[in-house]
């Protein structure tokens, strides 16, 4: 606990009700946060107030407050500006870090007599330049695709020194490259093609189709219809190409495209910016959770002093200060700017291209799956957690009457089976089949070892998610348990419809459809279905068990204490086949003559 809490509490319940931005800083002077407030007293008192509720960080950050210096402000605005100039100007340790994928990349238009188009990581060799480029995707499809659609060459071939050395390449028999190397193609005629293919780049389908149909018309005009063959097949390939992709063909003018994912204590944000009705540049960034209104703030160090604010900002929800955002945005660029959330179509797909960007960086970084780290955010929030379930048991009552009743149950963590941690349960209680009783019973024995932190180490640990194979009915059985024993634990079932096929979610009062969660759907139904194959095959081992129990009791001479040694001898079938009648004599104390019989009926 920080020692200094008294004498900040004392400074702070004297603080003004104003607007402004708060300083914090340790006992070396340093500045470790600041923030901005609508009231400031109230915003700092959060922060030294007893008994508080902090993430870790926040708790962190706390911990070493010396003191605090603040700035009085007219508006909720201005201080939001002010925090963020002064967060890039200090650089606090426990302000959200920004960190995009490392370096910039360029587009280069080489200064050749027969120029290439390539990308580069920087500018140290001579020519034109695009860019810079935050993303090394978006410059590579932009290149890939312009050489493609305009068939420049992309061999190592120098021209015109190599023209006429040697036959075309693969290139240009599968109509990729215009074969400068035959000697054949005007270097005015590939100069234009070059510059055609920037204007592609630079302005992206729309604008340059509509310029290169002038240029056919104009040919056509002038009876140049050779030319005009080949605008005109030029302007077929990038619209072919357009219809194939998000790359060039968004169905947006300006706008960035902001998808996040959450994994562990991190969230990954992928910016998409479309510009002109193509993906022009992409970053993605990393970030700590140090709020629940991460998004809000990662926007407004985002775009603070940014120069380049589109005209809509696409998100999957809005900030809590969408408002003080907006005005934000639009006083920078000095016209409306729109935050918008799509409910349907094209931006919709677009809003998850970038989603799926952030889950697949946020795997890369953490030896995951993108569809793992998207199925457990979907399924958090479709169940109304507070953050993704690392951590998730599964439990399922298997049974053949009221014989062999047992249970299984299974961990899945990160998304994947944690066999180590699987357990098996026998019902003891029950005399006649009762799902619910038995569901109860287990989840009781399972539960104490949370309660007195008894058994191995995935017995202590408290899951973030309980699963039951079951409806309402199994969730009610058992959450009157969860609050005897004073656990906070969210606990839900798994319904099945009448082919044995997951359906949704139960909570104690009705059902929740994930049918429209694609990874969340997949991910249940193979929990499901795990924990299912788990307790029938552990059923099915238990009732073969008394089945060779039952068989061996057959046997005069042979009771259930002499049964007991030979199944803690032999343990398995195959095991006893092996033992010789002297050696089964032994073991269970019993005469050769019995033990001869019992020979005989184990192996008929």
């Amino acid at each position: 606990m920080n020692p200094r809490l008294p004498y900040l509490r004392e400074k702070t319940s004297k603080l003004t009700l104003s607007p402004g931005v708060y300083i914090m800083r340790n006992k070396e002077n340093a500045i470790i946060y600041i923030g901005k407030a609508k009231n400031l007293r109230n915003r700092v008192t959060s922060y030294f107030r007893e008994n508080p509720d902090h993430t870790p960080k926040v708790a962190a950050m706390v911990s070493h407050v010396f003191d605090y210096d603040f700035i009085v402000t007219d508006s909720e605005y201005e201080a939001l500006v002010l925090e963020c100039s002064l967060i890039k100007q200090h650089k606090p340790r426990y302000n959200i870090m920004l960190k995009d994928d490392k370096g910039y990349h360029y587009i280069r238009i080489s200064d050749e007599e027969y120029p290439r188009i390539t990308n580069e990581k920087n500018k140290l060799q001579p020519g034109r330049y695009l860019g810079p480029y935050t993303s090394g995707f978006v410059t590579k499809e932009a290149v890939n695709e312009a050489n493609r659609v305009f068939m420049l060459p992309t061999c190592r071939r120098k021209f015109p020194q190599d023209i006429g050395r040697g036959r075309p390449c693969l290139n240009y028999h599968i109509k990729q490259c215009m074969g400068v190397c035959r000697g054949k193609v005007k270097r005015e005629d590939y100069l234009e093609a070059v510059e055609q293919a920037v204007d592609f780049i630079k302005s992206g389908s729309a604008g340059s189709v509509e310029r290169m149909e002038q240029e056919m018309n104009d040919a056509a005009e002038r009876l140049d219809f050779e030319k005009a063959a080949i605008l005109r097949d030029r302007i077929n390939a990038v619209k072919k190409a357009s219809e194939k992709q998000k790359i060039m063909n968004s169905g947006v003018d300006s706008a960035d495209v902001i998808g996040a994912a959450e994994i562990y204590n991190g969230i990954y944000i992928s910016v998409l910016m479309y510009r002109e009705d193509r993906l022009f540049d992409k970053a993605v960034f990393e970030i700590e959770k140090s709020s629940e209104d991460v998004l809000g703030q990662f926007m407004e160090q985002y775009y603070h002093g940014k120069a380049d604010i589109p005209h809509t900002v696409i998100l999957e929800k809005l900030p809590e200060e969408a408002e003080l955002i907006t005005e934000l945005l639009t006083k920078q660029s000095g016209r409306k700017v729109k935050l918008h959330v799509p409910q349907k179509g094209r931006q919709l797909e677009l809003l998850r291209l970038a989603k799926n960007n952030s889950a697949e960086y946020a795997a890369l970084q953490n030896d995951r799956t993108g569809k793992e780290v998207i199925a457990l955010e979907e399924l958090g929030k479709s169940l109304g957690l507070t953050k993704p379930p690392r951590y998730i048991e599964a439990y399922d009552i298997s049974n053949l009457s009221s014989e062999s009743m047992v249970a299984g149950m299974v961990v899945f963590e990160d998304g994947r089976p944690l066999k180590k941690a699987y357990k098996k349960f026998t019902v003891k209680e029950q005399e006649f089949q009762n799902d619910y009783g038995s569901m109860r019973e287990v989840l009781r024995r399972r539960l104490m070892h949370i309660v007195e932190q008894e058994g191995d180490e995935y017995f202590k640990r408290t899951p973030d998610l309980i699963l039951l194979d079951g409806g309402k009915g199994h969730v009610n059985a058992v959450a009157p348990l969860m609050r005897e024993l004073g656990l906070d634990i969210p606990l839900f079932g798994m319904v099945k419809d009448s082919k044995h096929r997951t359906r949704a979610i139960a909570t104690g009062g009705g059902e929740i459809q994930i049918n429209g969660l694609r990874s969340a759907f997949s991910l249940v139904t193979q929990i499901q279905d795990e924990v299912h194959r788990y307790s029938v095959k552990f059923m099915h081992s238990k009732h073969k068990k008394k089945t060779y129990s039952s068989e061996l009791l057959t046997v005069k001479g042979i009771g259930e204490k002499k049964v007991a040694k030979i199944m803690l001898k032999y343990k398995t079938r195959a095991n006893l086949l092996q033992a010789s009648p002297q050696e089964l004599a032994v073991t269970a104390g019993v005469s050769i003559e019995a033990a001869q019989e019992l020979w005989r009926v184990l192996h008929n």
